[in-house]
């Protein structure tokens, strides 16, 4: 059979009904960034700017074949990693992926709601560590995410950079720690630890509460890798395409909540 010259990449993440995260987030994103998108549902949530209301997680052999559906036909160059809800389906995810082995994984590990809710178990917690991890080019923690990981607070930009090489220790190639957390009011600072060493970037920090702005940096980072941007370079153009969405980003919802606009950068926009 002829191999597809079609550039795919598949996100592996919940759907949000409301259209500001998740798939429906990293489907849009991969459009921007000329990225043919590819999807398998981990969980179905009733979502909208104000919450959630109701979250279904589909069978895991479901979710197995969605994602051995899309290996056995398209050319997936990165697989992008979102909320997985149990270690059962973190299981259903790694066993694929072992077996079809993509050249970049991108871990997003959702662990921790915009309210400081956890959002795993400690079980799922353990499968994250021992199962994602090594199969990852990649993961993108926020600080609550790198602090529950780690067991060990954050609470500035020197131990932002301790963290990052902690978390890289645990498994991953590499690691793109989110400073969007930190307090302060300066500038917000992603620190990108790999074999290299480090890269930081900074933007200045934008008013307001905004909503799937994780998803979007990971599959922005994704679209990029697929595409064939070295790491650092696929990073640092993913934080700026993160920072002009969100500066474009408006309220379509009755909500506070900001919703990126994925299609800020392209020409004519």
């Amino acid at each position: 059979m002829q191999t597809p010259s079609v550039i795919s990449a598949l996100t592996i993440a919940g759907s949000d009904s409301g259209g500001g995260a998740g798939i429906q987030a990293d489907l849009k994103t991969f459009a921007a960034h000329g990225v043919h998108g590819l999807s398998a549902l981990a969980a179905l949530t009733a979502q909208h700017t104000r919450g959630v209301t109701a979250v279904h997680v589909p069978p895991v052999d479901f979710l197995e074949a969605q994602i051995d559906a899309c290996f056995d036909d398209f050319r997936i160059e990165a697989v992008k990693l979102g909320m997985l809800a149990s270690a059962a389906v973190i299981e259903a995810v790694a066993r694929p992926l072992g077996r079809h082995r993509p050249r970049h994984v991108v871990v997003d590990p959702v662990m921790v709601a915009t309210s400081g809710a956890r959002l795993l178990e400690e079980d799922a917690l353990h499968a994250l560590r021992t199962r994602l991890l090594p199969l990852a080019t990649v993961i993108t923690p926020n600080l609550p995410e790198a602090e529950l990981l780690l067991g060990r607070k954050i609470e500035d930009l020197q131990a932002m950079a301790q963290a990052a090489d902690a978390l890289r220790e645990l498994g991953a190639a590499a690691v793109l720690l989110k400073g969007g957390h930190l307090p302060g009011g300066g500038d917000v600072v992603d620190i990108l630890v790999d074999a290299d060493g480090e890269q930081r970037t900074a933007h200045p920090r934008l008013q307001g509460e905004a909503h799937g702005t994780g998803c979007t940096l990971a599959s922005a980072v994704a679209a990029n890798l697929a595409r064939g941007l070295a790491l650092r370079e696929a990073c640092r153009h993913a934080t700026d395409y993160v920072h002009e969405a969100l500066r474009a980003g408006s309220r379509p919802g009755r909500g506070d909540v900001l919703v990126l606009d994925h299609f800020a950068t392209l020409p004519g926009r």
